[in-house]
Protein backbone atom coordinates (compact mmCIF):
# COMPACT_ATOMS: atom_id res chain seq x y z
CA UNK A 1 0.00 0.00 0.00
CA UNK A 2 1.31 3.49 -0.86
CA UNK A 3 1.74 5.79 2.15
CA UNK A 4 -0.26 9.00 2.12
CA UNK A 5 1.44 12.37 2.36
CA UNK A 6 0.64 12.61 6.08
CA UNK A 7 2.16 9.22 6.77
CA UNK A 8 5.33 10.02 4.81
CA UNK A 9 5.90 13.44 6.40
CA UNK A 10 7.25 12.33 9.81
CA UNK A 11 9.77 10.09 8.08
CA UNK A 12 10.94 13.03 5.93
CA UNK A 13 11.77 15.23 8.94
CA UNK A 14 15.42 15.43 9.92
CA UNK A 15 16.24 13.47 13.08
CA UNK A 16 17.09 16.67 14.99
CA UNK A 17 13.56 18.05 14.50
CA UNK A 18 11.07 16.55 16.95
CA UNK A 19 7.77 15.38 15.52
CA UNK A 20 5.10 18.06 15.63
CA UNK A 21 7.65 20.89 15.90
CA UNK A 22 7.23 23.66 13.36
CA UNK A 23 10.36 24.78 11.52
CA UNK A 24 11.78 28.12 12.63
CA UNK A 25 10.67 30.87 10.25
CA UNK A 26 13.29 33.24 9.01
CA UNK A 27 12.63 36.92 9.45
CA UNK A 28 12.53 39.04 6.32
CA UNK A 29 15.29 41.57 5.79
CA UNK A 30 14.25 45.19 6.19
CA UNK A 31 12.52 46.62 3.14
CA UNK A 32 14.95 48.74 1.16
CA UNK A 33 13.14 49.38 -2.10
CA UNK A 34 9.73 50.63 -3.14
CA UNK A 35 7.89 49.79 -6.35
CA UNK A 36 6.87 52.92 -8.26
CA UNK A 37 5.66 53.89 -11.71
CA UNK A 38 7.81 56.44 -13.51
CA UNK A 39 7.72 57.95 -16.98
CA UNK A 40 11.10 58.30 -18.70
CA UNK A 41 11.99 59.60 -22.13
CA UNK A 42 12.18 56.77 -24.67
CA UNK A 43 15.77 57.72 -25.53
CA UNK A 44 16.84 57.54 -21.87
CA UNK A 45 15.21 54.16 -21.35
CA UNK A 46 16.67 52.80 -24.62
CA UNK A 47 20.16 53.86 -23.53
CA UNK A 48 19.85 52.20 -20.11
CA UNK A 49 18.49 49.02 -21.69
CA UNK A 50 21.36 49.01 -24.19
CA UNK A 51 23.93 49.46 -21.42
CA UNK A 52 22.22 46.74 -19.40
CA UNK A 53 22.57 44.30 -22.29
CA UNK A 54 26.26 45.12 -22.71
CA UNK A 55 27.08 44.82 -19.00
CA UNK A 56 24.76 41.97 -18.05
CA UNK A 57 23.10 44.07 -15.36
CA UNK A 58 19.43 44.96 -15.13
CA UNK A 59 18.47 48.33 -16.54
CA UNK A 60 16.57 49.27 -13.38
CA UNK A 61 19.70 48.57 -11.36
CA UNK A 62 21.66 50.87 -13.68
CA UNK A 63 19.08 53.65 -13.38
CA UNK A 64 19.18 53.33 -9.58
CA UNK A 65 22.99 53.50 -9.60
CA UNK A 66 22.97 56.59 -11.84
CA UNK A 67 20.53 58.34 -9.52
CA UNK A 68 22.63 57.42 -6.48
CA UNK A 69 25.78 58.81 -8.13
CA UNK A 70 24.01 62.05 -8.99
CA UNK A 71 22.70 62.45 -5.45
CA UNK A 72 26.09 61.61 -3.94
CA UNK A 73 27.72 64.36 -6.03
CA UNK A 74 25.81 66.87 -3.93
CA UNK A 75 24.94 69.05 -6.88
CA UNK A 76 21.42 70.47 -7.03
CA UNK A 77 19.13 68.59 -9.40
CA UNK A 78 17.88 70.52 -12.43
CA UNK A 79 14.26 71.63 -12.49
CA UNK A 80 11.91 69.63 -14.69
CA UNK A 81 11.77 70.86 -18.26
Amino acid sequence: MNPTMNQALPQALPPSMPQGAAPVRRTRPPKRKTRITIYLDDEVLDEFRSRAERTGTGYQTLINAALRLRLAAGEPLPAAA
